[in-house]
C-alpha cells in the first residue's frame, strides 16, 4: 500500500473500480453460493436481517421468510437489534488488519445476542484455482478484472484484495470480541458464521 492512506487507497483500488464495472460485474453474479443459500433458508421465518456490501442483492430473495435489509459497507449506525447479517466477499477489500477487524467488529454489533453472522473473504490457499495462490505467496494482492466493451475493445481494472490465509477469519472475528460458531472451506473462499462474545 502506497503512504496515501487506507481510505484513499481503498476509495482508488475497491470503491472506484467497482463504480466503473458494475454493470458488466453484476452480470456474473446471479447463482447463490450454497453455504450461503443454505444459512439463509434455515433461519426461521419473520427474521430481520443485514447483508453488508450487498452488491446486486442477489441473496436478498433466497429465502422469502425472511427480511434482509442490503447496504453498502456502512453499518456503523445500525442498531443492536438483527437477527442475522452476511458480508460475502467485502471484508478482504479493506487494506489494513485494524479496518478488517473494525468491519467484523461492527457487524457483530448490529447482532442481537442471539444473532449469528456469515463472514465470507477470498482465500490465499487456491491452489487448484485458476489463480493458483498458495501459502507464501503475498496476501495483499491487485487482481484484475477485464472489462470487454463492443466497439471499444477491453479494459483492464486492478482491484485491491487481502487474501485470508486458514484460520486467520477466526481470529479477526476473536479480536473483534466474537465467538466462532462454525467455519470452513467453500471454493476459494474461507468462512465463518460468528456470533457476538458474552461480554458484547
Amino acid at each position: 500500500m502506497s503512504t496515501e492512506g487506507p481510505n484513499a487507497y481503498e476509495e482508488q483500488h475497491v470503491h472506484s473500480v467497482y463504480e466503473e464495472i458494475a454493470p458488466h460485474f453484476s452480470s456474473t453474479r446471479y447463482k447463490p453460493w450454497p453455504i450461503i443459500e443454505s444459512y439463509l433458508k434455515d433461519l426461521p421465518g419473520g427474521s430481520i436481517g443485514l447483508d453488508v456490501g450487498c452488491g446486486n442483492g442477489k441473496y436478498l430473495a433466497v429465502n422469502k421468510e425472511i427480511f434482509i435489509v442490503g447496504s453498502d459497507s456502512t453499518v456503523s449506525d445500525a442498531p443492536s437489534n438483527f437477527d442475522f447479517a452476511i458480508s460475502i466477499a467485502v471484508i478482504h477489500h479493506l487494506s489494513t488488519p485494524a479496518r478488517r477487524i473494525e468491519a467484523v467488529t461492527s457487524i457483530l454489533e448490529c447482532l442481537k445476542p442471539t444473532g449469528t453472522a456469515l463472514l465470507y473473504v477470498w482465500a490465499l490457499e487456491q491452489e487448484s484455482s485458476r489463480r493458483g495462490w498458495s501459502e507464501g505467496d503475498d496476501q495483499d494482492v491487485m487482481v484484475p478484472w477485464v472489462m470487454r466493451k463492443k466497439g471499444e475493445g477491453e479494459r483492464t481494472f486492478q482491484r485491491y484484495y487481502h487474501l485470508y490465509r486458514k484460520g486467520e477469519l477466526e481470529g479477526d472475528v476473536v479480536s473483534a470480541g466474537g465467538d466462532v460458531v462454525e467455519s470452513g472451506y467453500e471454493k476459494d473462499n474461507w468462512w465463518v458464521i460468528a456470533r457476538r462474545g458474552s461480554s458484547s
